[in-house]
């Protein structure tokens, strides 16, 4: 390795690699943080929200100047059937700063400057074409006909990655089953005008979930979260759904932002982004190694997203990953070996963490929801159904008693058997 190697070259300035460029910028490491995009963000696509746990490890003396948009205290979920809506909600101010809503081009831009500040050099506009390899071992990137060599590479560049391929590491195919393509708009609309629809006061928000008629009953849902002054509103749709019923994601989105639920909470917005991304959602069942000669995985590149219908989190999955992957090298670093048997206390790390604890503990969640349609087409009806009878006053007899009416909504659609059994899976995945 020649002497003017980096320490660490870190591909991708998401909340992943910037999180671990600045932990090993803070080591007094040499690292280069390299963007494809113009500036950090501006590639980035998210539903909006963050579980701020990790960002407080990550900046335990500063996260509070992080660019967050609103504190959610209000939760939501939404089952849509043709043009009714049940909707179950929770609004505490007991949820303190669990979690807010953020818009990537902000936050992404913020995190790559706090690496800046500790040390790291930020590169934008370079996109990275291979890994450099010799004798096995990752030796640094490729950029055009520039090599960049370092001592080692941490791949943080999203759910389409190929660098790790490259490496030898292995990387299963994509399940269209298990990868989803998001959709998502954003609408602005004055503070004050938020915070009336929403019923929520100045800094505080919602995040709500919708399921059914927004992917017409394919596994998938929709998902609204309210900024400072916009609204991120969209939709995520399985690739395998989307492929098998040939839908249009920017049809459902169309038909979405158009339904009698939702209409009315953007109006008058005027749309400032539309975007789509891919997202990784089959949980540890499709995490790829992560570890090899001179290179981690870390983010959404290792398929650290856990969609369980009421949440989904990612971020603070990416940014503790990159912060395990920086302390990982750190050591390797203090030992002159960065060799994969060193690096494998990478995932000694993750264990040791939240992000393999959680994702493992949901292990079962991504293959119950694939796998039970009814949670997308089938209930639904059935709650708004049951609902818009039991509300229903016209002269006719009303039911004895909630089985009755229950029985009522379910004929043709599932048996109380199913319905059991489903309950049972959902419990034990969820």
């Amino acid at each position: 390795m020649s002497d003017d190697a980096m320490d660490v070259i870190v591909v991708g300035a998401g909340p992943a690699g910037a999180a671990a460029a600045l932990v090993l910028a803070r080591a007094g490491l040499q690292v280069v943080l390299i963007e494809r995009g113009s500036a950090a963000g501006v590639k980035n696509m998210t539903g909006g929200r963050l579980y701020t746990h990790a960002l407080k490890t990550l900046c335990p003396e500063n996260h509070q100047e992080a660019p967050l948009e609103r504190r959610v205290t209000r939760e939501l979920i939404s089952m849509m059937s043709g043009s009714s809506t049940v909707t179950m909600e929770m609004a505490s101010p007991e949820f303190a700063d669990n979690s807010y809503t953020v818009l990537r081009t902000r936050l992404d831009a913020w995190l790559a400057a706090q690496a800046e500040a500790a040390g790291a050099m930020l590169a934008t506009g370079v996109k990275v074409d291979e890994l450099l390899i010799k004798d096995g071992k990752v030796v640094g990137v490729r950029c055009g006909e520039d090599e960049m060599p370092a001592h080692a590479v941490i791949v943080a560049e999203g759910a389409n990655c190929l660098l790790p391929r490259q490496a030898s590491l292995k990387v299963g195919e994509l399940d269209p089953h298990h990868v989803a393509t998001g959709v998502k708009a954003t609408f602005e609309l004055p503070a004050n005008v938020i915070e009336e629809r929403f019923h929520v006061a100045p800094g505080e928000g919602a995040a709500q979930l919708f399921v059914g008629e927004v992917t017409q009953g394919l596994a998938g849902g929709g998902f609204l979260y309210t900024n400072r002054d916009t609204i991120s509103l969209g939709i995520v749709l399985t690739v395998a759904g989307m492929l098998e019923k040939k839908v249009e994601p920017a049809a459902l989105m169309a038909a979405f932002e158009a339904h009698p639920a939702v209409a009315p909470l953007i109006a008058g917005g005027r749309m400032v982004e539309y975007s789509a991304h891919l997202v990784p959602e089959g949980g540890v069942a499709m995490m790829p190694e992560v570890v090899g000669d001179g290179i981690l995985v870390a983010g959404d590149a290792a398929g650290f997203v856990l969609n369980l219908g009421y949440a989904v989190r990612g971020m603070d999955f990416a940014m503790a990953s990159g912060m395990h992957a920086a302390e990982t090298l750190i050591a390797a670093k203090a030992k002159n070996d960065f060799g994969k048997a060193e690096l494998k206390n990478y995932l000694t790390r993750l264990k040791q963490s939240f992000v393999l604890r959680d994702l493992e503990f949901y292990k079962h969640a991504p293959h119950f929801i694939g796998s039970t349609p009814r949670m997308f087409g089938a209930y639904p009806k059935v709650a708004t159904d049951m609902l818009r009878r039991l509300f229903t006053v016209d002269g006719t007899t009303p039911p004895k008693h909630a089985v009755t009416l229950a029985r009522e909504a379910l004929k043709g659609r599932a048996s109380l058997w199913q319905v059991a059994k489903d309950g049972l899976r959902g419990g034990r995945a969820l």
